[in-house]
């Protein structure tokens, strides 16, 4: 099967399409894909234990990660990110571009 890289940026505060984005990955990943779901700019705001919505909580099957600078900017501490999501970096779409996964910018 494929791999896909997604890129979210928004929050799902802020706009109701990044539910339909979270449940895309789902989608891919139940299909047998395997996907990653990079969270950064305001698509951060997500990530802490205390707010996280049951959408992104529950996206089994799908690897998640947090850019680390766009927590940074925010004032989000790690210790605050869900403990189902991982800290990254810019370098992380980077390297999925080279190893041919499907990149989208959702």
């Amino acid at each position: 099967m494929s791999q896909y890289f997604l890129i979210e940026s928004k929050s799902p505060f802020e706009s109701t399409e990044v539910i339909h984005d979270y449940q895309l990955a789902s989608d891919l990943a139940k299909s047998g894909h395997e996907v990653t779901l990079f969270l950064v700019e305001n698509g951060v705001l997500a990530t802490r234990s205390t707010i996280i919505p049951s959408e992104l909580a529950n996206l089994n099957s799908v690897k998640v990660l947090a850019d680390r600078f766009s927590l940074e900017e925010r004032g989000i501490e790690y210790s605050e990110v869900n403990s189902g999501i991982q800290i990254s970096t810019i370098s992380s779409v980077a390297d999925a571009m080279g190893q041919g996964q499907k990149t989208l910018w959702l």
